[in-house]
């Protein structure tokens, strides 16, 4: 059966006239996804050089390599800051200068980045007894990655810059399935043990020393609208989080006043919407599990066979 592609191509350019907000159509482009990915990447390798390259880098070569990096990430994250700047209302020959200055300043502190960031390689090091190596660690850890592009997206973020900062952390989130939103503000020494389903809103604020397991959501609870039904934005949403916690596996905290204090721990699958003091412990009652004989009951039932998969 032939694929009638006029009448297909006809009725999409009908529902891009009908259907409004999900097209960018006659525009300037947006920054760009795999362009985001690419930068991330690079950035990643300036952050750990040699550790991401399929080549060793010997330190004779290290000046070259580490100057065609940089100048290669200058030029590609300099034209998607430039587009992202468009959306500020930042035109014409003022974007272009405007976005080298801002790309400059933000690689300028990826020294003070990788001090933080040696940190976080300890923390996983530390809290983690599977680790043999901090090699392992920046090999095989997903959170080492997705912390490293929030702090570098978070610099980004502070400057106001639409779009990039959130591409960088869900492109980190689509690798690592660990959900840090750029705005989040987190201290040093921060590790999150496995890491899948972790999330961290917004307007988090994260001490020192900080361990979060999977599963773990700091999150917003319901959020106060305008007059028009419009959620209000920039509010503090998300909770805060001092130093010396540790939150275990499927734990949520929600709220912008909600504080866990200092040097608390938080009990697997808790939920807490109210701030806790320094020095608690949070678990769930014990709860009681029924454990049967499951071949006395096929016994008892008449069954005899063993259940064959479906």
């Amino acid at each position: 059966m032939d694929c009638e592609v006029r009448e297909i191509v006809d009725e999409l350019l009908d529902s891009y006239g009908e259907v409004g907000g999900i097209n960018r159509i006659d525009c300037s482009n947006l920054p760009s996804k795999p362009a985001i990915g690419a930068v991330c990447e690079d950035l990643l390798r300036l952050a750990f050089p040699g550790f991401l390259d399929e080549e060793a880098v010997a330190s004779a070569e290290l000046d070259l390599e580490t100057t065609s990096r940089v100048s290669r990430v200058i030029a590609a994250l300099k034209k998607e800051v430039t587009r992202s700047l468009r959306l500020m209302g930042v035109t014409g020959e003022d974007g272009p200068g405007r976005a080298q200055k801002l790309v400059c300043d933000f690689l300028k502190r990826l020294p003070e980045l990788r001090r933080v960031l040696r940190t976080d390689v300890e923390a996983a090091y530390d809290g983690d007894p599977a680790a043999k190596s901090f090699e392992e660690i920046i090999l095989a850890y997903p959170c080492l990655e997705a912390i490293a592009v929030q702090r570098m997206a978070h610099v980004l973020y502070e400057e106001g810059l639409p779009l990039i900062p959130r591409m960088m952390t869900e492109w980190a989130h689509s690798k690592t399935g660990i959900d840090i939103h750029p705005g989040a503000q987190i201290g040093p020494y921060f590790f999150i043990d496995h890491g899948t389903g972790v999330v961290v809103g917004e307007t988090c604020v994260i001490g020192s020393n900080v361990k979060l397991y999977h599963g773990v959501t700091l999150g917003a609870r319901s959020f106060p609208k305008d007059a028009e039904g419009n959620p209000i934005k920039g509010n503090k949403r998300h909770p805060n989080v001092e130093d010396g916690v540790t939150v275990y596996p499927g734990a949520t905290i929600l709220g912008g006043e909600t504080t866990i204090g200092a040097r608390s721990t938080i009990g697997a699958n808790a939920f807490i919407m109210q701030s806790i003091g320094a020095d608690s412990l949070v678990a769930l009652s014990e709860v009681e599990h029924d454990i049967k004989d499951k071949a006395a009951h096929r016994r008892s039932s008449g069954g005899g066979g063993v259940p064959r998969g479906g």
